[in-house]
């Protein structure tokens, strides 16, 4: 495609979770064609190392250079945490982040300055959330857990159980104690089951999606670099294409409930390949 502004932009997850930010980008920024990668061959990336995300990453951003995209989200905030500072080194087009929009959300809504934040293993263990927000607000008191459970509950489709309401109990139980009125979903898989944490920390407490403000910024740095597709789009295969490195079907079904178009399927890939 000869027209930089038509390029397609790019969004992964280690899951079916960055399709919360994918169903973002496709209302805030309906011009856009978009292709989605979802890792559920090696998901979750909460439990791994720094060095194993980062080279994950590295094979995605690869795979999506070769759709030929113009820019490209982590839809991941293990990957944003661990890995985004690496392959932006590397890339010559612009790579966003869940985290910075998640972290500056947060930091206009708490009144208490109080923000837990919920996330993998790894998004919590590195920091992050809370270096940005201490940067934008240094009152602010950052109480962070880590559910791990949480993404393999969503992977398998249990949204609305009484085992995720149970597990989410125990999660947030201290956090609810320790006073918060906002909480960071700190994984792009933890939209999917807001209403159950919202029932659990109560409407006192505001729930933050990072994934409308990615959308946002990406959207205005889009908008920046006059690279925003200024024509509409036809809906269909070109409009909006999907890959996965395992369980295309079980992927499909899950997206169909995310989603609010249908999607025909998705193309499995060998990303180790890349």
């Amino acid at each position: 495609m000869d027209n930089e502004k038509e390029k397609a932009i790019g969004v992964f997850d280690s899951g079916v979770g960055g399709l919360t930010v994918f169903r973002e980008l496709m209302k805030q920024m309906p011009r856009e064609r978009l292709i989605f990668f979802g890792d559920t061959a090696r998901v979750p990336y909460g439990s791994k190392s720094k060095e194993t995300v980062t080279r994950y990453s590295e094979q995605i951003i690869r795979f999506l250079r070769t759709q030929n995209v113009k820019a490209i989200v982590a839809a991941c905030n293990t990957a944003s945490a661990l890995a985004l500072d690496d392959i932006e080194k590397n890339a010559d087009f612009p790579i966003i982040g869940v985290v910075k929009p998640g972290a500056y959300a947060a930091s206009q809504a708490t009144k208490n300055g109080k923000i837990g934040l919920i996330g993998t293993e790894a998004t919590i263990s590195s920091g992050m959330y809370e270096r940005l927000l201490k940067d934008i607000n240094p009152d602010a008191r950052i109480i962070g857990k880590a559910c791990p459970l949480f993404v393999p509950l969503v992977e398998e489709g249990l949204l609305d159980d009484p085992v995720t309401t149970e597990i989410a109990g125990r999660y947030l139980a201290g956090l609810i104690d320790s006073g918060i009125d906002t909480l960071i979903m700190g994984c792009t898989h933890y939209p999917l089951i807001k209403d159950t944490l919202q029932k659990t920390v109560g409407d006192a407490v505001k729930l933050i999606n990072p994934a409308y403000e990615t959308a946002r910024e990406c959207s205005l740095m889009l908008e920046e670099k006059g690279l925003l597709n200024d024509k509409d789009i036809e809906l269909g295969e070109t409009a909006y294409r999907f890959f996965v490195s395992d369980e295309a079907e079980k992927f499909k079904s899950i997206a169909n409930m995310i989603l609010p178009l249908g999607i025909l399927g998705a193309k499995k890939i060998a990303i180790e390949d890349y």
